[in-house]
């Protein structure tokens, strides 16, 4: 099963993708949506859209899964990420598929055994978890396949209960 975990964000939005088979995760692919800080918010959301169709179509995912808006200090960045996770699910719901919402602490409590794990500590895990040569960066990539293993291990505690 392919899972493809997204991490919201205006000039970054982090993707990854693993597949998920017999209880097991294995990477496929990670990296970055971004737009340029100067463009209109609605150029920014129309580049992540197409951006997303276009990773959606090469992938053709099982299954999808993003990260809920936390608490923001800064009202203004909180509303640009609630726009641009708007314009993912819009994009993702549009196209058929079920979404799958975690948040932050879910995700964390998952990969890392600790719902407050810092940014490094999520990039060690996933790192291991993934078999991975390299530290995944940057960190919304890291946190996007996150938010990917989270959904597997979900996945996985459903199969457990059902087979019980």
């Amino acid at each position: 099963m392919i899972i493809f975990g997204l991490d919201p964000g205006t000039a970054t939005t982090g993707f990854g993708v693993i597949n998920y088979s017999s209880g097991n995760v294995t990477l496929l692919d990670y990296g970055c949506i971004t737009t340029p800080k100067n463009t209109p918010l609605a150029e920014r959301l129309g580049q992540i859209a197409r951006d997303l169709d276009e990773l959606l179509a090469h992938w053709n995912p099982d299954s999808v899964a993003i990260e809920e808006l936390f608490f923001c200090k800064n009202v203004k960045t909180a509303m640009h990420v609630a726009h641009a996770r708007g314009a993912m699910i819009q994009k993702l719901a549009g196209s058929g598929y079920e979404i799958n919402e975690y948040k932050p602490a879910e995700i964390k409590e998952s990969v890392c055994g600790d719902g407050h794990a810092d940014k490094k500590q999520i990039q060690k895990m996933v790192k291991i978890l993934l078999r991975m040569d390299r530290t995944p960066s940057p960190d919304d990539a890291a946190d996007a396949l996150g938010v990917a293993i989270c959904h597997a291990n979900c996945l996985k505690f459903k199969t457990l209960c059902k087979n019980s």
